[in-house]
């Protein structure tokens, strides 16, 4: 389960919108110096806020800190539907082309449309699974007054 500490915005039936920090984990890498994302840190730009729906069935209230979780293989499934997909269909498509004594320009072509079907294919997949609970982040815990964030601003 991928965690992350938030506090609680605003309440709706079956789910809340928590505020997150982002933090960046630069600090324990040994490629610091030479980074562009540590960089991007040092200049304050790695410290952002996120604003996320997260499912809950506990009793909460606006200002509750709060541990929010995301189960690891709704990350990797996601991850292989918006890369794998795209570049599979793409090679599909290629291949099809190739298949057909297309010429080099129609092979290319060929693979561009095969991209774009790639990424259709998965945004429709993406409008299916919208309300899957299974791949949608929820509260684990709440977090007690000692263990909080501190308040930003």
């Amino acid at each position: 389960m991928i965690e992350e500490q938030g506090r609680v915005l605003s309440i709706e039936p079956g789910a809340a919108w928590v505020e997150t920090i982002r933090r960046s984990t630069c600090g324990s890498c040994q490629a610091r110096a030479g980074c562009g994302q540590a960089l991007m840190q040092r200049l304050g730009a790695g410290a952002r806020q996120g604003y996320i729906r997260v499912l809950t069935d506990q009793p909460l209230s606006v200002g509750d800190e709060v541990v929010i979780g995301l189960a690891e293989t709704a990350v990797v499934r996601a991850s292989i539907w918006m890369y794998a997909v795209p570049l599979l269909v793409l090679f599909v498509f290629a291949l099809l082309a190739e298949a057909m004594a297309v010429p080099e320009p129609g092979i290319i072509l060929a693979a561009f449309v095969g991209l774009a079907a790639g990424f259709a294919l998965v945004r429709l997949h993406a409008g299916r699974q919208q309300a899957n609970p299974e791949l949608q982040p929820c509260v684990l815990r709440r977090v007690s007054s000692q263990q909080a964030l501190p308040s930003a601003g």
